[in-house]
């Protein structure tokens, strides 16, 4: 039986913050472009108690430019 792919939310939340720092954007920058209230859910998704729905892992990875699969990372 073939194994069922898993997405290792901690180092998806790494690969997000180093995006983001790389890409010269603060996190009130990318809350603002993802028109949140707050931070505290990048916060999340960074520490990795939490992923970014699918609309918005598409348009973090128009922002950082870069595919979602560069964002992601599958076990």
């Amino acid at each position: 039986m073939n194994q069922i792919p898993v997405i290792d939310m901690t180092a998806t939340g790494r690969n997000i913050k180093d995006l983001r720092v790389a890409a010269g954007i603060s996190v009130g920058e990318l809350q603002e472009t993802l028109g949140f209230a707050n931070p505290q859910t990048i916060y999340k998704w960074q520490r990795g108690d939490g992923m970014p729905s699918l609309d918005n892992l598409i348009i973090i990875a128009a922002v950082f430019g870069v595919k979602v699969d560069d964002i992601l990372v599958v076990q």
